[in-house]
């Protein structure tokens, strides 16, 4: 516990030590009038009892009588003299070993040890700190993007408004500093004047405040906040922030996007300018069974980037079989998606309603999306107060357990070419999961993981396809930072853009060896001159300025950052 002497003169001079200090003093003082008091009184029952004995003396005596010593050299005869000695050994043990130990404690070291914490933990970033990220909560959300951050390369600092919360993250490994969210003061001291970023994703109401606040001292700094519905987010603009993200109505319409249990034609799950990304069921169609190569699927212009099977994504290659249950992952263009629809409308047709589990924000949002793309769905939600009369189809919510075997038949699960499961409890989540694959193996199963680390364990148990609130909102905030260069097409498979690192230039695609070295798969090329190439050939020879478009795993992208570089 090592403390310099700047440090010690801050302490001393605290006003809350200054007044421990005192109350310390006080307390001495009326110790030593009791040693005091003690002493002449042993004087004068000593020679009551013709003893003599000097002052030193009966310091000494009242001194190991009250530490309870007793070494039991001086004595009284007199039971007048025992009972004084009773009365001191009763009060030292209730001042020496209760009181001063807890006064001391409580007055001194207690303090003491906050200031060493509080010397630990930053209350301001370094001089000169800038382009960095400023978060002012720690969550899921945040875990995510801390670690998108480092990965990146980019700086963070995390805005901790209680101190004890902001000592453990500090103890963590964390960048915090401390200091009260609604004071503009402590948006200077994390360098908000000079930061990228300020992102905020507590409640509606304190995101507001961040806003606003953070404002006042950083006009041109982008300020990204979370909302949880439309005049939150309203709110929110007039308070000064720049992007807000309502992540339930994002969740509800990627799980929603996934859908691909009731045809077999494609659906797009996010684009690269106008490169589209594009899901399709493969169950019942003449695809199963036969090779990439066999299928000829180029003639119709689309690309097969991937299969999904039942959560396991692979990469396509010409030997790779289509399976039953696979999920094709396409690249291309409308007009090349539009010759895949034409190929195979037909197949795989279902008009049975899509069951939704969950009734909150995201269940709502994919209700919405399912309808505007002309789905029918049925949903189930256990709380009542959720489903609002006003709630457009709300006559298709049924209230119950989702829990309950009889009620999922009720709704439609047998017959269901889909089940989206939304409820913010993963391990709720988990579990219906669990019993639907075990009663529909041929369902397709979407659910929606709360924190990433279940996202793994929602597909051991089953789920074709899961998306994870935290990694959809750390994803929204990064690509506020680096213009949109990554879009998640499903939980741990992105798409982004690399420009074209300076060791690749000049080189063939074909002995660029992307894939071997890293996992990631080229699908596209932006070129200054031609715009965007989809599915170049192998003979395409990379240049400078060109900007390579990827799909690939986590894993994969911070392979091919450590292999060529970090450079935006």
């Amino acid at each position: 516990m090592k403390f310099s002497t700047s440090q010690i003169l801050v302490f001393f001079q605290e006003r809350r030590t200054q007044r421990n200090i005192r109350s310390l003093a006080q307390f001495i003082i009326i110790l030593m009038v009791l040693v005091f008091v003690y002493s002449v009184l042993f004087h004068f029952i000593m020679e009551h009892e013709g003893q003599k004995h000097s002052w030193v003396t009966g310091f000494y005596w009242t001194l190991t009588v009250m530490s309870t010593l007793g070494f039991g050299d001086i004595t009284f005869e007199s039971d007048l003299g025992r009972v004084f000695s009773m009365v001191v050994l009763a009060t030292g043990i209730i001042f020496l070993l209760v009181l001063l130990p807890f006064t001391i404690i409580q007055f001194f070291y207690a303090p003491w040890v906050e200031a060493v914490a509080a010397a630990r933990t930053p209350r301001k970033v370094e001089e000169g700190t800038a382009g960095h990220v400023i978060l002012t909560r720690h969550d899921a959300v945040t875990d995510d993007l801390i670690a998108k951050l480092e990965q990146f390369g980019r700086g963070y600092v995390l805005l901790v408004p209680d101190f004890d919360d902001a000592s453990r993250l500090h103890d963590m490994g964390f960048r915090v500093v401390f200091g009260p969210l609604d004071q503009t003061e402590t948006y200077v001291s994390a360098g908000a004047p000079s930061a990228a970023m300020i992102a905020a994703t507590s409640d509606d109401v304190t995101n507001t405040n961040v806003a606003f606040m953070a404002r006042q001292v950083a006009s041109e700094v982008p300020i990204v906040a979370t909302s949880t519905n439309p005049t939150a987010t309203a709110i929110l603009e007039h308070a000064g922030a720049s992007g807000v993200f309502q992540l339930g109505e994002m969740m509800g319409r990627t799980l929603a996007r996934c859908m691909v249990g009731g045809d077999a034609v494609t659906h797009v799950v996010g684009n690269v300018d106008e490169l589209l990304i594009a899901e399709a069921n493969a169950h019942r169609t003449p695809l199963v069974g036969k090779t990439i190569r066999e299928n000829r699927l180029t003639d119709l212009g689309v690309s097969v980037i991937g299969l999904w099977d039942r959560g396991e994504f692979q990469h396509a290659m010409p030997d790779t079989v289509v399976a039953e249950h696979a999920i094709l992952l396409l690249a291309g263009s409308q007009d090349q998606l539009t010759n895949y629809d034409e190929a195979f409308v037909i197949y795989n047709v279902s008009i049975k309603p899509v069951l939704i589990i969950g009734w909150g924000s995201v269940g709502v949002a994919a209700a919405k999306a399912l309808t505007e793309r002309g789905v029918e769905w049925k949903a189930i939600e256990r709380d009542p107060n959720r489903i609002r009369p006003t709630d457009e189809h709300a006559d298709r919510v049924i209230v119950g357990d989702a829990t309950d075997p009889a009620l999922l038949e009720q709704a439609g699960l047998f017959d269901a070419p889909a089940v989206l499961i939304t409820t913010h409890d993963d391990s709720l989540n988990i579990y219906l999961t669990i019993y639907c694959r075990s009663v529909r193996p041929d369902i397709q199963i979407i659910s929606r993981a709360t924190l990433k680390q279940n996202t793994e364990t929602l597909h051991g148990a089953g789920a074709d396809f899961v998306h994870s609130y935290a990694s959809m909102g750390a994803t929204s905030i990064f690509n506020q930072i680096v213009g949109d260069r990554i879009a998640t097409v499903t939980e741990g498979l992105d798409i982004f853009r690399r420009p074209v690192p300076a060791s690749l230039e000049g080189l063939p695609l074909s002995e660029c060896g992307i894939r071997d070295r890293t996992g990631c798969t080229l699908i596209a090329l932006k070129d200054p001159s031609e715009g965007l190439i989809a599915n170049p050939p192998a003979s395409t020879v990379l240049r400078s300025g060109q900007e390579m478009v990827l799909a690939g795993g986590n894993e994969a992208e911070s392979k091919f950052l450590d292999a060529y570089g970090k450079t935006s």
